[in-house]
């Protein structure tokens, strides 16, 4: 009998990874059918029209924000950041960190499967403890549907898979378009958002739709600060409108990037240095 060699170690690796991006798909094409692109949520804020019915609404009070940061010297080090903000004083009232090895890979397109169980633990862990400042709402340092499709067409970024399996409002902040391939998104291009907010300096609106070739706008490129040349993208996760998530950005606005943002990355990446500084002395 002729014998079969087994398939070479790079074949074998191919097909496993193919296999696990199908399941992310399949999970991605699951979350995707609970997602809600409008105001869905319990609290009122200056943002908001009053309350309708004759149930009193909680005025909102706690934003959240989370952000991973990565070692540059051990890769597969992360920090996790959660931080609550008062968003009339826009000081933060609760942090929490959780370092650890990621095992699972970056793979472009699927990153919600590698940071969002880090997030999700956090806000879970704040959540058991019955503490007075979880957030009413999330702010996300990554995209929610302003994402770029996966081949099985789905743009459905970090902020919309964190906000459903938390069951939060969600709004997505992207602070790079490089990273977040916008021209990826039915075909937005960078360089042509770059004209647009060109054009309206001079306009009174601090921020331009982003509507792809189908019509269909995907969040706005703003322009956060006078004098701000870089813009932040702004998009919805879960549970809020894009009207409403771009009026509350701009009520957390100090700098160029929302502060629960802000803050959740400098408080990160500031407790892993110091965790790596304990471990690797």
């Amino acid at each position: 009998m002729e014998s079969i060699s087994p398939a070479p170690a790079e074949s074998s690796s191919s097909s496993a990874s193919s296999t696990q991006d199908k399941i992310w798909m399949e999970a991605q094409d699951e979350l995707k059918q609970k997602l809600i692109a409008q105001d869905d949520f319990p609290w009122r804020s200056a943002t908001t029209a009053p309350p309708t019915s004759d149930q009193e609404e909680k005025a909102l009070k706690y934003v959240g924000g989370v952000d991973i940061s990565y070692s540059k010297e051990h890769p597969s080090m992360a920090c996790g950041t959660l931080v609550v903000l008062d968003i009339h004083s826009l000081q933060v009232v609760y942090e929490d960190y959780s370092v650890l090895t990621l095992s699972v890979p970056y793979v472009p397109g699927f990153l919600a499967f590698r940071e969002a169980p880090v997030l999700l633990e956090l806000l879970e862990k704040m959540k058991a403890g019955a503490n007075l400042f979880y957030p009413q709402l999330l702010m996300v340092d990554g995209n929610g549907i302003l994402h770029p499709r996966d081949l099985s067409g789905t743009c459905f970024g970090l902020a919309c898979h964190l906000g459903i399996l938390a069951n939060l409002p969600t709004i997505g902040i992207g602070k790079n378009s490089a990273i977040f391939q916008l021209h990826h998104v039915d075909g937005l291009t960078l360089s042509g958002v770059r004209q647009l907010l060109k054009a309206k300096e001079d306009c009174a609106e601090d921020f331009i739709n982003l509507t792809g070739r189908s019509g269909r706008i995907w969040g706005v490129a703003m322009r956060s600060t006078d004098g701000s040349v870089k813009p932040i993208f702004i998009s919805i996760g879960h549970r809020i409108s894009l009207d409403t998530a771009i009026k509350i950005v701009k009520l957390t606005c100090k700098y160029r990037v929302p502060e629960p943002i802000r803050q959740a990355d400098i408080r990160s990446r500031e407790y892993l240095r110091k965790h790596q500084a304990m471990i690797f002395k």
